[in-house]
Order: structure tokens, then C-alpha cells, then sequence
């Protein structure tokens, strides 16, 4: 493994251990992501130095994510793996697993506390906490419903609209209060 890939991977299996999967699992994966050719079990083992069994384990956990792709070679019986060649496929991939497992669950329970009965002051205090915090969710879970399936080339453009949204809401923001303010004077002078 050149020193460029091998950075990678190892960064990679860090980072997965701060996402909360396996460190090997990661380097799995960064090693797949980096390599020109799709990689058997056997290549992984030899250029990871770990276990096969941990190398299976690893891809079996990439799969359910839709995270690598399986491939044949003639005439080889073994499995050889890759993943995807579009980055942005990847990362709607990603981020449409990490919603069904961390944010569909977590709004489902916060809908639910929130249409109990609360028992005292306190309880209710925390009912409207969790209730902001479910509708602030449930508004990025929508704004995401919304963005992903935007076309890549669109996706881009919105990316590279950044800071030219906030200034048009601010612009927004200064012409309607200005409206108001306009408003309100001649009210003051009738």
C-alpha cells in the first residue's frame, strides 16, 4: 500500500471509530474506496494485516449500508468488492442509512413523548423542550426529503450558493422590515 493510501486508511478507521463503527470497517472501506480495481478478502487481509473474519464481518456491514459493491471475474470463484464510483451516490447512500438509523427513531420516540400527558411543571417544561427540538428535526428531515433528490448538478449549484442565501434572506429581512417601518410612520402621521 503506497504511503498516500495507507494515510487514508488509516485516517479513515479513525474517523470511523469517532462515527461509531468499527475502526476496521472504515479502513475496509477507504481501502476499497482508494483501490483501481475491486479487491477480493484476501487482498484486504494481506494489505490491512487483519483477520479474514474481521475483513468479513467488515464487508457484510458495508453491504447493509449499500456501501460496496460485489464483483465477479471470469473464471474466479471468489468475491471481489468496490464501491461506488460516484462520490455524490455515496454520500446520499450515507446519509439516508444514518437517517433511518439515528434520526427516523429519534423523532418517532420525541413525537411520542411529546403527546403524553405531563405529570407536573417539570415534566412539562421537558415536554416543550423535546417538542422544539422534534420540530427542529423534523424540519431538517424534511428540508433533507427535499434535497436529496435534487440532481447531482443541482445539488452543486445549491452547495455553491452558501453565503449568497444568507445574503438574500438579509436583504429579505432588511426590505420587509423597512416595509414595516415605512408602514408604521404613516400610520404616526394620519
Amino acid at each position: 500500500m503506497s504511503p498516500i493510501v495507507q494515510d487514508f486508511v488509516l485516517h479513515f478507521g479513525e474517523m470511523g471509530s469517532r462515527w461509531g463503527i468499527n475502526r476496521s470497517v472504515g479502513q475496509i472501506y477507504a481501502l476499497l474506496y482508494a483501490s483501481r480495481e475491486p479487491l477480493c478478502a484476501d487482498d484486504m487481509v494481506n494489505e490491512l494485516k487483519i483477520s479474514r473474519s474481521n475483513v468479513a464481518a467488515g464487508l457484510k456491514e458495508l453491504q447493509s449500508w449499500g456501501l460496496v459493491l460485489l464483483r465477479h471475474r471470469p473464471g474466479d470463484r471468489r468475491d471481489f468488492y468496490t464501491t461506488p464510483e460516484d462520490v455524490w451516490s455515496i454520500l446520499r447512500t450515507l446519509a439516508e442509512e444514518r437517517k433511518k438509523r439515528e434520526v427516523d427513531p429519534t423523532l418517532a420516540l420525541l413525537s411520542d413523548v411529546t403527546t403524553r400527558t405531563p405529570r407536573d411543571e417539570d415534566e412539562e417544561y421537558a415536554q416543550k423542550r423535546m417538542g422544539e427540538m422534534h420540530d427542529l428535526i423534523e424540519r431538517l428531515s424534511s428540508w433533507y426529503d427535499d434535497v436529496k433528490g435534487l440532481e447531482t448538478e443541482r445539488l452543486l449549484m445549491l452547495l455553491g450558493m452558501g453565503a449568497r442565501v444568507t445574503r438574500l434572506i438579509e436583504t429579505a429581512d432588511k426590505v420587509t422590515s423597512f416595509g414595516r417601518k415605512a408602514g408604521r410612520d404613516q400610520n404616526e402621521k394620519v
